[in-house]
């Protein structure tokens, strides 16, 4: 829904910032917040993508509302 969208973006975007930093510090406390170390290298990978930007990592688009019950519906994804 759009409103976890919305939660879910401020976390996003603070652990790229913390992942643009490769040390082993940064990796173990994404992995301590994230629960796993994949998430971890993936957010590395990003964040090596995403090296010039100073911010503004994810976008929310929204689509229909919901059939059943009309909630609003939203996907969050990467700025390429």
């Amino acid at each position: 829904t759009e409103a976890k969208a919305k939660e879910l973006r401020p976390a996003v975007e603070k652990l790229v910032t913390k992942s643009k930093t490769s040390d082993l510090h940064t990796k173990r406390v994404i992995q301590s917040q994230t629960g796993s170390f994949d998430v971890a290298r993936e957010l590395e990978a990003i964040a090596a993508t995403m090296a010039d930007r100073a911010g503004g990592y994810t976008r929310i688009i929204k689509m229909e509302p919901r059939k059943s019950d009309g909630a609003k519906m939203a996907y969050i994804e990467f700025v390429a």
